[in-house]
């Protein structure tokens, strides 16, 4: 493009100038002849003798070389007085031209010097008697128009030298940005996500520089949860593996074992085993609500509460009696939330089930759910031990427990609250814990969208 527009540069303008010139030399010929033809118009025949006495009054013409011929083409005056051309005959096609009664001009331009001829007929009384030509060599003109074409090279050249060393300066900076994000992509590519881009300025490759530092933090973010997510469910899982090999071999070693130990032991296997179920069972929850592979979230799919949660009651009723907590709840028939009856059976589930399992005798479970707008509200709230302030942000991380060694007492795996946040949030609602302080218990409340009644019936 930068070529195009030199080039362009250095010819344009000189075609136009040389134009502009041409036009010029052909306005002042044509007045010259102009003068020399009213000179001429009163002979009704040319010859030398009356031609050259009419042009004797004439000291400056303007032209290089003027010549009058008759209609043969003979030369009856020439300007130039050494080596003249008179009574000869001239084959000039401007003559010709004049003589067939056209006007003829031409002009060329060799940067030495502009040539410029003209004719036009001599005319008496509608007749032509013979033809005026006349020849001018400029190199003034020339000298102007090859000065301007010098000048013009000349811009041309700081002007190419200027964009050449622009553009390596630009090219460089951009290779360099370039080089720089690509030399990051690549150590990311190798599992680098601490690499980052350097971001200087504020261009395009500035902000492409910085969303890659932002992806790559959220890269790096992401690959730490994984690591710390199979470094956590390989130990989860290890340890009711280990228990279960532990007492299997116990009981395969030891000869002559008590058959109520065995079956002490049996028990205990079974209860691993269903430990790791569970554990099992969480973890393809999750990686469910992670890959999407639920109803989607536009799902007309409507729920009423009371019935699903008539059958949570019924389900954890035994826990509950064996454990002496008292399981209440209140929930009106126009609860119906826009989710699968699984979804909420697993949110109302999850929710009672750990106020069960971390409630004293004589503790309670009251869940309560309450229509607001286009919300459903429903609370699981106990009395239980409650949730320390410092470690209520973290209760939704996977595999995090508040007491480590209690929640593998009472055969908690830290996901089932993961579990119930991703539920609830992939059907646009929220979750929220309230604690009431050290032993007083817990309130946990959900809001989840509600549907239309008529569409749960």
């Amino acid at each position: 493009m930068i070529i195009a527009v030199l080039v362009l540069l250095n010819t344009y303008p000189l075609l136009v100038s040389q134009d502009l010139v041409f036009k010029s030399k052909e306005t002042s010929l044509r007045s010259s002849i102009k003068l020399i033809e009213a000179s001429l118009s009163g002979l009704d025949e040319l010859t030398e003798e009356n031609v050259s006495a009419a042009l004797s009054s004439m000291t400056e013409t303007g032209v290089n070389r003027l010549l009058v011929t008759d209609t043969a083409g003979r030369i009856l005056y020439d300007s130039r007085k050494e080596n003249g051309a008179v009574g000869m005959y001239a084959f000039y096609s401007e003559i010709a031209e004049a003589l067939w009664g056209n006007d003829a001009f031409y002009c060329t331009y060799d940067e030495q010097a502009f040539f410029s001829r003209m004719a036009e007929p001599v005319v008496y009384h509608n007749e032509i008697v013979g033809a005026v030509y006349v020849y001018e060599y400029d190199t003034a003109q020339a000298e102007l128009l090859k000065g301007f074409q010098q000048n013009l090279r000349t811009i041309s050249l700081v002007v190419g030298i200027l964009v050449l060393a622009i553009s390596l300066i630009l090219s460089r900076m951009l290779t360099r940005s370039i080089s720089n994000l690509l030399t990051a992509i690549r150590k990311v590519r190798e599992g680098a996500y601490t690499a980052r881009a350097e971001v200087h300025g504020s261009d395009e490759f500035a902000q492409i520089a910085a969303e890659f530092n932002s992806l790559t933090d959220r890269l790096a973010t992401t690959e730490e949860a994984r690591r710390r997510f199979v470094s956590d469910a390989s130990h989860e899982m290890k340890t009711p593996l280990a228990g279960i090999q532990l007492m299997s071999d116990s009981i395969l070693q030891t000869e002559d074992m008590n058959p109520a130990m065995v079956r002490e032991f049996v028990s205990d296997i079974g209860q691993e085993a269903q430990r790791l179920n569970r554990i099992t069972e969480h973890l393809l929850a999750l990686t469910r609500l992670d890959s999407g592979s639920v109803e989607a979230v536009t799902d007309t799919t409507a729920t009423a509460v009371d019935t699903v949660l008539e059958r949570v009651v019924r389900m954890l009723g035994v826990v509950a009696r064996e454990k002496g907590v008292t399981i209440t709840c209140e929930c009106p028939e126009n609860a119906v939330v826009r989710a699968t009856e699984d979804d909420l059976h697993q949110i109302l589930y999850n929710l009672m089930e750990n106020g069960i399992k971390y409630s004293g005798a004589a503790g309670f479970v009251h869940t309560r759910a309450a229509v607001e707008g286009d919300f459903v509200i429903i609370t699981v709230e106990d009395n239980g031990i409650g949730i320390p302030e410092a470690d209520r942000p973290h209760i939704f991380d996977r595999f995090y427990r508040v007491d480590k060694m209690r929640s593998r007492a009472v055969g908690g795996t830290g996901l089932g609250l993961s579990i119930v946040k991703d539920t609830v949030e992939y059907r646009g609602g929220s979750i929220t814990v309230d604690g009431r302080g050290e032993n007083r218990g817990t309130v946990f409340t959900v809001r989840l969208p509600r549907a239309a009644e008529e569409v749960a019936g």
